[in-house]
Formats: structure tokens, C-alpha cells, sequence
């Protein structure tokens, strides 16, 4: 996807951004679409894995009914976003009581290019953040779920993945990173699903990237690995907190997290022992 980006960016005599950056287009919007949809494809990539390599329908890595269940997704992004904004929104009070003025400067890069800017990249975050949840709360999880009966070693190597997978910055970004992962980890496997998930890494991400924006700091290279010590400290509440109430939300509205075979299974063990004893044998046997 970056190769045929690049190739398209150089047919259309468009610049390349200095080599000595980590950026490829000389367009910071253009570049960050680039990388969303580069990883983007990672969808299509993990479907195919599934089906092909897995030997089993590719909606099961989505959830355990085969698909994503798009209302129950509705549901938890009701709850992702109005906490997201509650959580940076604190995180911006915390910067500005800390550092003042300063910590909310920027520049605002005009009204069109701003619509553009959300336009363009919000239409992308849902897929790069869909994405990345089957990769490492779907994919991996369940690569490891298939030989071992916990799914916590699962978890924690997908967690650690997608951790080091936003690159190497501070400390406190990267223990972040993993400390969600795992609640959102445990909240899959709870829900049966990535649904929920979704909707946290989704909700998280169109906000940050709707203020970095707003701010005009698109040209800016960085990620949640940079992410400071503070951003860690409101993290330790907020993500038990956005778990904890999904898990009761699943609970109340029935939400399956076990596939239908597995919840037709007892059903089906206890059919031969009824068929024995009808026959006038032990119920045993």
C-alpha cells in the first residue's frame, strides 16, 4: 500500500518529504491517510489468513457469532466516546493547570483545511483501528487460544505486540499501551467479541487525531508511544472503568460470548445418556 501510494504521489509530480524524516509525502495529510491505509489493509489481510490458512469462516476472528455484531458496536461506542473526550479533555486541564497557556498552543490551519483534515481521516480511523484489534485482540489471541486452554497468554503477547508495534518513545507510553491492551484483551474474550474494542480504539483515536488537527501539528511525527507519564496515571482509571461498565452492559443486554457450538454442546452430550435411559439402560452408561 505505501509502495503504490508513493508510486501514485510520483506520477502526480507531487514532492516526497525530506529523507532525513520519518514521513514519505511532503502533505502531512496525505502522508497520514498513507499510513492509516496501509494499515488498513490489514483487515483483508487477517480474513484471508483465517479463512485460507484457519480452515474456518473468517467473520469468527470478529466475534463468535461469524461477524461484527454492529449494534452491540453502536452500543459500546454510546460509552467509548463521551469517555474518551472526558479523559483527554481532563488530560488538557491537567497539561494547562501544569504549564498554562502553552500546553494548548497551536495553529489552527483555517476552517477548510481543517473540515478536510477530519474529513479525510476520520472516514480512515475506523478501518486502521478495526484493523489493528484483529491483529492483536483477534488473530493472535485466538492463534494461541487454540492450543492452550487460557487465553491470557494470548493476551499478554498480543498486548506486548501492540505495544512495540507504535514504536519505541517513552516509557510511560509504552506501559500505557500495554495496560490497555490488556483490559481491552479480557473485555474481548468477556463480550466474545472486538466490538467493544473497536469502538474504545476508535473513539480514542478520532478524538486525538480531531485535536491534533485542530492544533495544526499534523506535520508532527509522534504516537501514544510518546504519551506522558499523565496520560498513564488517567489511563489506570479510565480503562478499567470503560471495561468494567461494557462488561455490565453485555450482561444486561445478553450479549454471546461463546459461539453456538460451544453452547450446544452440553445439549448434545446429554442426548445420548437420555437415549439410554429410555431405552430402559442406566442413565450412565
Amino acid at each position: 500500500m505505501i509502495a503504490f501510494g508513493a508510486l501514485v504521489w510520483y506520477v502526480l509530480g507531487l514532492d516526497f518529504a525530506p529523507q532525513d524524516g520519518e514521513r514519505i509525502l511532503q502533505d502531512p495529510l496525505a502522508d497520514e491517510a498513507l499510513a492509516l491505509l496501509s494499515i488498513a489493509v490489514g483487515i483483508p489481510v487477517v480474513l484471508l489468513a483465517v479463512r485460507w490458512c484457519g480452515s474456518r469462516p473468517a467473520g469468527t476472528v470478529a466475534s463468535v457469532l461469524g461477524r461484527v455484531r454492529l449494534r452491540w458496536l453502536v452500543r459500546c461506542s454510546a460509552v467509548a466516546f463521551p469517555l474518551i473526550v472526558l479523559q483527554m479533555g481532563g488530560l488538557a486541564l491537567w497539561g494547562y493547570l501544569s504549564e498554562g497557556e502553552e500546553s494548548l498552543a497551536g495553529d489552527f490551519p483555517g476552517w477548510s483545511g481543517f473540515v478536510l483534515g477530519l474529513v479525510v481521516l476520520w472516514a480512515l480511523i475506523p478501518f486502521q483501528a478495526a484493523a489493528e484489534e484483529f491483529v492483536f485482540r483477534g488473530w493472535i489471541t485466538q492463534f494461541f487460544g487454540g492450543f492452550l486452554a487460557s487465553p491470557w497468554p494470548g493476551i499478554v503477547i498480543g498486548s506486548a505486540l501492540f505495544a512495540l508495534a507504535h514504536g519505541f518513545g517513552r516509557l510511560s507510553g509504552f506501559a500505557l499501551l500495554f495496560y490497555s491492551a490488556l483490559w481491552w484483551g479480557w473485555l474481548t474474550v468477556r463480550t466474545g467479541g472486538l466490538e467493544a474494542a473497536i469502538a474504545i480504539h476508535v473513539a480514542n483515536n478520532v478524538t486525538a487525531y480531531g485535536l491534533t488537527v485542530a492544533f495544526g501539528e499534523l506535520a508532527e511525527s509522534g504516537s501514544a508511544a510518546d504519551a506522558p507519564w499523565q496520560a498513564l496515571v488517567l489511563e489506570l482509571v479510565a480503562a478499567p472503568v470503560y471495561c468494567l461498565l461494557i462488561a455490565r452492559l453485555a450482561t444486561a443486554h445478553g450479549v454471546q460470548r461463546l459461539s453456538p457450538a460451544d453452547t450446544a454442546q452440553p445439549a448434545e452430550s446429554a442426548q445420548p445418556a437420555e437415549s439410554a435411559d429410555r431405552a430402559g439402560r442406566p442413565a450412565e452408561a
